[in-house]
């Protein structure tokens, strides 16, 4: 007989049936019965996103469910299968996520085993009146600012944590650094081939300080790493946020979850959620609030210059959004095009990669 393990890691959506479900139920409502099972949705990006509606009689369990596995579609699941992603947030659910401070989706069964694949099960969000987010929504500053506070103390919570390190050391080993000599190695074809697919999105001054972002991206990044270490969520885009009926803000999707310095997060967040008029008038104010949060739970060793960290940062959020264009297949078009006009216009206006040591 399978164990309910065996039953729950499926490598296929089409297998996510009632037996399926059942086996996840009864890990938290044992004497719990399954009636019936239906395919809501199935969206195939960088990982296969299915909606579920169960129909069960639990009283506690929820009814709605987000189903993740490996994506169907093959460049997403060649970039996403080296660095192990879906398996990495599967870690950050089964190991990490209790002790994290934010507001995140309640996972119901997470399951990777090598050769079979991964599969992460969550409550879904909008069964409680959330409101999950898109790539290209544009949010306003109360939202903005609710995510940056959330995320200070996100930060202040694993700040130089040395237990992190012997504890998770999934944050930033082999796979990790993997990862980063995958992405400098492919950094200047992939960089080619968005440009080029961004046309005029990307002002033509742009073009040749992302070269040579590109061909100098081990340097890069090793200055982005040259700071106090802390826990960061890596993709603070829009999409994978959502709002709960307070307007608070949770965090979705923990695939590219590590080690890094938290001002990152803060680029990412400010540069793709943010309309350029507002990012200008209000990016000062709302890096100071991130200083002053983070100060208040006690960290020390924040930079004195926040927002030369902050510009450098900047640059890797434009290559991610590029990369991603480049790459295709892993973000609605629509909202990649205007997550690159964004950061774009961002790193004009800051001079963003002057802020880096490429020379």
């Amino acid at each position: 007989m399978p164990s309910d393990n065996d039953t729950i890691l499926v490598k296929d959506h089409r297998l996510l049936t009632k037996d399926w479900a059942q086996a996840v139920l009864r890990l938290h409502d044992a004497g719990a019965v399954v009636r019936a099972v239906e395919t809501v949705a199935v969206h195939i990006g960088t990982t296969t996103r299915v909606r579920l509606a169960i129909d069960h009689d639990s009283r506690h369990v929820a009814r709605k469910w987000f189903v993740k596995l490996p994506s169907r579609n093959w460049r997403a699941r060649l970039i996403t299968a080296l660095p192990r992603l879906l398996q990495t947030e599967a870690r950050f659910y089964q190991q990490l996520a209790a002790q994290v401070p934010l507001t995140i989706p309640l996972c119901l069964a997470a399951r990777s085993r090598w050769g079979n694949g991964t599969i992460l099960v969550l409550a879904d969000v909008t069964e409680q009146g959330s409101r999950a987010g898109t790539a290209g929504d544009t949010l306003d500053i109360p939202q903005v600012s609710a995510a940056v506070g959330q995320l200070a103390r996100f930060h202040a919570r694993f700040w130089q944590d040395a237990t992190v390190t012997t504890s998770y050391p999934w944050l930033a080993d082999s796979v990790r650094q993997l990862e980063d000599l995958l992405g400098s190695a492919l950094a200047v074809p992939l960089m080619r081939r968005g440009l080029s697919k961004a046309g005029g999105l990307i002002p033509e001054e742009l073009h040749g300080p992302a070269l040579r972002y590109a061909h100098n991206r081990r340097k890069a990044m090793a200055f982005l790493n040259d700071a106090p270490q802390t826990v960061t969520h890596h993709d603070c885009h829009p999409g994978n946020l959502f709002w709960q009926k307070d307007g608070s803000a949770g965090f979705l999707d923990w695939q590219l979850v590590r080690l890094g310095e938290g001002i990152g997060d803060i680029a990412y967040l400010l540069t793709t959620t943010l309309a350029p008029e507002l990012r200008r008038q209000h990016e000062a104010a709302l890096l100071a609030q991130y200083a002053e949060t983070v100060r208040a739970q006690g960290v020390r060793g924040l930079s004195d210059d926040l927002m030369t960290r902050y510009r450098a940062h900047c640059c890797y959020t434009f290559e991610a959004m590029v990369v991603t264009l480049a790459i295709g297949g892993m973000m609605e078009l629509d909202s990649n095009l205007e997550l690159i006009r964004r950061t774009a216009i961002a790193v004009k206006d800051l001079d963003c990669f002057a802020a880096l040591p490429l020379a």
